[in-house]
Protein backbone atom coordinates (compact mmCIF):
# COMPACT_ATOMS: atom_id res chain seq x y z
CA UNK A 1 0.00 0.00 0.00
CA UNK A 2 0.84 3.13 -0.92
CA UNK A 3 1.27 6.41 1.18
CA UNK A 4 -1.49 8.13 -0.43
CA UNK A 5 -3.95 4.85 -0.46
CA UNK A 6 -3.29 4.98 3.44
CA UNK A 7 -4.13 8.79 3.90
CA UNK A 8 -7.24 8.60 1.67
CA UNK A 9 -8.66 4.92 4.13
CA UNK A 10 -7.66 6.93 6.80
CA UNK A 11 -10.10 10.21 5.88
CA UNK A 12 -12.42 8.11 5.02
CA UNK A 13 -12.99 6.52 8.43
CA UNK A 14 -12.70 9.55 10.17
CA UNK A 15 -15.52 11.28 7.65
CA UNK A 16 -17.17 8.01 8.95
CA UNK A 17 -16.77 8.41 12.40
CA UNK A 18 -17.78 11.65 12.37
CA UNK A 19 -21.05 11.32 10.57
CA UNK A 20 -22.31 8.43 12.39
CA UNK A 21 -22.20 10.42 15.81
CA UNK A 22 -23.74 13.12 13.87
CA UNK A 23 -27.40 13.01 12.50
CA UNK A 24 -27.61 13.60 8.90
CA UNK A 25 -30.90 14.86 8.43
CA UNK A 26 -30.45 17.51 11.65
CA UNK A 27 -29.46 20.89 10.84
CA UNK A 28 -27.37 23.05 13.77
CA UNK A 29 -28.78 26.43 12.07
CA UNK A 30 -30.01 29.29 14.31
CA UNK A 31 -31.61 32.54 13.32
CA UNK A 32 -31.41 34.55 17.03
CA UNK A 33 -29.38 36.88 17.65
CA UNK A 34 -25.74 35.89 19.43
CA UNK A 35 -26.51 36.33 23.36
CA UNK A 36 -23.76 39.35 23.25
CA UNK A 37 -26.23 41.74 20.63
CA UNK A 38 -29.07 40.98 22.56
CA UNK A 39 -27.67 42.32 25.49
CA UNK A 40 -25.40 44.99 24.85
CA UNK A 41 -25.61 48.09 25.37
CA UNK A 42 -28.11 50.43 22.40
CA UNK A 43 -24.90 52.93 22.05
CA UNK A 44 -22.37 50.03 21.64
CA UNK A 45 -24.78 48.57 18.88
CA UNK A 46 -25.10 52.05 17.19
CA UNK A 47 -21.17 52.28 17.11
CA UNK A 48 -20.91 48.80 15.75
CA UNK A 49 -23.23 49.77 12.75
CA UNK A 50 -21.52 53.20 12.59
CA UNK A 51 -18.11 51.38 11.72
CA UNK A 52 -19.87 49.68 9.01
CA UNK A 53 -20.70 52.80 7.54
CA UNK A 54 -17.41 54.20 8.22
CA UNK A 55 -15.80 51.35 6.70
CA UNK A 56 -18.14 51.66 3.07
CA UNK A 57 -17.43 55.42 3.31
CA UNK A 58 -13.68 55.51 3.86
CA UNK A 59 -13.76 57.46 7.12
CA UNK A 60 -10.51 56.36 8.81
CA UNK A 61 -10.48 59.13 11.64
CA UNK A 62 -14.23 57.49 12.79
CA UNK A 63 -12.87 54.00 11.99
CA UNK A 64 -10.03 54.26 14.09
CA UNK A 65 -12.10 55.75 16.91
CA UNK A 66 -14.91 53.55 16.77
CA UNK A 67 -12.53 50.56 16.58
CA UNK A 68 -10.46 51.77 19.38
CA UNK A 69 -13.79 51.35 21.36
CA UNK A 70 -15.41 48.17 20.08
CA UNK A 71 -11.70 46.40 21.08
CA UNK A 72 -11.96 48.21 24.92
CA UNK A 73 -15.41 47.25 25.08
CA UNK A 74 -14.50 43.80 24.44
CA UNK A 75 -11.22 43.32 26.10
CA UNK A 76 -13.36 44.90 29.21
CA UNK A 77 -15.67 41.86 29.50
CA UNK A 78 -12.46 39.99 30.37
CA UNK A 79 -12.28 41.85 33.68
CA UNK A 80 -14.51 41.91 36.71
CA UNK A 81 -16.00 45.18 35.73
CA UNK A 82 -17.37 44.95 31.98
CA UNK A 83 -19.25 47.51 30.10
CA UNK A 84 -22.91 46.29 30.26
CA UNK A 85 -24.64 50.07 30.33
CA UNK A 86 -25.11 53.14 28.26
CA UNK A 87 -23.47 54.74 31.52
CA UNK A 88 -20.29 52.82 31.61
CA UNK A 89 -19.82 53.32 28.07
CA UNK A 90 -20.76 57.16 28.28
CA UNK A 91 -17.85 56.94 31.13
CA UNK A 92 -15.49 55.53 28.74
CA UNK A 93 -16.23 57.80 25.97
CA UNK A 94 -15.35 60.84 28.07
CA UNK A 95 -12.21 59.72 29.59
CA UNK A 96 -11.08 58.97 25.89
CA UNK A 97 -11.96 62.42 24.97
CA UNK A 98 -10.22 63.74 28.04
CA UNK A 99 -6.90 61.72 26.93
CA UNK A 100 -7.39 62.84 23.27
CA UNK A 101 -7.73 66.93 24.31
CA UNK A 102 -4.36 66.39 26.88
CA UNK A 103 -2.59 64.39 24.50
CA UNK A 104 -3.46 67.15 21.63
CA UNK A 105 -2.64 69.88 24.42
CA UNK A 106 0.60 67.69 24.63
CA UNK A 107 1.65 67.93 20.75
CA UNK A 108 0.53 71.28 20.44
CA UNK A 109 3.28 72.63 22.72
CA UNK A 110 5.68 70.28 20.87
CA UNK A 111 4.90 71.92 17.78
CA UNK A 112 2.98 68.65 15.94
CA UNK A 113 -0.02 70.40 14.24
CA UNK A 114 -0.18 67.14 12.16
CA UNK A 115 -1.06 65.48 15.27
CA UNK A 116 -2.93 67.98 17.00
CA UNK A 117 -5.34 67.91 14.34
CA UNK A 118 -5.93 64.20 14.55
CA UNK A 119 -6.29 64.23 18.36
CA UNK A 120 -8.39 66.97 17.96
CA UNK A 121 -10.63 64.90 15.66
CA UNK A 122 -10.83 61.78 17.64
CA UNK A 123 -11.93 64.29 20.70
CA UNK A 124 -14.78 65.30 18.09
CA UNK A 125 -15.88 62.01 17.25
CA UNK A 126 -16.08 60.82 21.25
CA UNK A 127 -17.83 63.71 22.23
CA UNK A 128 -19.92 63.23 19.52
CA UNK A 129 -21.37 59.63 20.57
CA UNK A 130 -21.00 60.50 24.37
CA UNK A 131 -23.06 63.29 24.26
CA UNK A 132 -25.75 60.80 22.00
CA UNK A 133 -26.60 58.99 25.03
CA UNK A 134 -29.47 61.24 27.26
CA UNK A 135 -28.97 61.77 30.86
CA UNK A 136 -30.80 63.10 33.50
CA UNK A 137 -30.49 66.63 33.71
CA UNK A 138 -28.94 68.49 36.39
CA UNK A 139 -31.82 69.45 37.90
CA UNK A 140 -33.45 66.32 38.36
CA UNK A 141 -30.21 65.23 40.13
CA UNK A 142 -30.10 68.42 42.24
CA UNK A 143 -33.42 67.82 43.47
CA UNK A 144 -33.06 63.82 44.14
CA UNK A 145 -30.23 64.81 46.13
CA UNK A 146 -31.78 67.68 47.49
CA UNK A 147 -34.25 65.24 49.13
CA UNK A 148 -31.97 62.78 50.43
CA UNK A 149 -29.41 65.03 52.07
CA UNK A 150 -32.93 66.25 53.28
CA UNK A 151 -34.05 62.85 54.78
CA UNK A 152 -30.26 62.28 56.30
CA UNK A 153 -30.46 65.45 58.35
CA UNK A 154 -33.46 64.87 59.87
CA UNK A 155 -32.32 61.38 61.01
CA UNK A 156 -28.55 62.17 61.11
CA UNK A 157 -27.42 63.92 64.73
CA UNK A 158 -24.13 65.04 63.55
CA UNK A 159 -22.24 65.27 59.86
CA UNK A 160 -23.61 63.39 57.40
CA UNK A 161 -21.30 61.22 55.44
CA UNK A 162 -20.93 61.90 51.90
CA UNK A 163 -20.61 58.20 51.31
CA UNK A 164 -23.91 57.23 52.88
CA UNK A 165 -25.67 60.03 50.62
CA UNK A 166 -24.13 58.50 47.75
CA UNK A 167 -25.06 54.88 48.72
CA UNK A 168 -29.01 55.93 49.29
CA UNK A 169 -28.78 57.77 45.99
CA UNK A 170 -26.97 55.52 43.13
CA UNK A 171 -26.33 52.13 45.55
CA UNK A 172 -29.44 49.02 45.42
CA UNK A 173 -32.55 50.36 45.91
CA UNK A 174 -31.60 54.09 45.62
CA UNK A 175 -33.67 56.43 43.93
CA UNK A 176 -31.41 57.00 40.89
CA UNK A 177 -30.35 53.30 40.62
CA UNK A 178 -31.34 52.49 36.95
CA UNK A 179 -31.52 56.24 35.59
CA UNK A 180 -29.13 57.44 32.85
CA UNK A 181 -27.26 59.36 35.57
CA UNK A 182 -23.45 60.39 35.43
CA UNK A 183 -21.73 59.23 39.06
CA UNK A 184 -19.70 62.51 38.78
CA UNK A 185 -22.64 64.78 38.57
CA UNK A 186 -24.47 63.13 41.21
CA UNK A 187 -20.89 63.43 43.38
CA UNK A 188 -20.48 67.02 42.58
CA UNK A 189 -24.32 67.23 43.34
CA UNK A 190 -23.72 65.95 47.29
CA UNK A 191 -20.65 67.89 47.94
CA UNK A 192 -22.41 71.25 46.86
CA UNK A 193 -25.66 70.20 48.75
CA UNK A 194 -23.23 69.18 52.26
CA UNK A 195 -21.35 72.05 51.80
CA UNK A 196 -18.16 70.53 51.30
Amino acid sequence: MSLQTTRLLARSRLSTLRSSSICPTCRFNSTAAPQSETTAPPLLLKLKSDLKTSMKARDTNRLNVLRSLISDVNNSTKTSNPIKTDMQLVSLLRKRAAAAKEASDEFKAAGREDLVEKEEAQAAVLEEYAGSVETMSANDIKDAVNKVVEEAKAVAQEKINMGDVLKKLVGAGGSLEGNPVDRSEVARAVKQALGQ
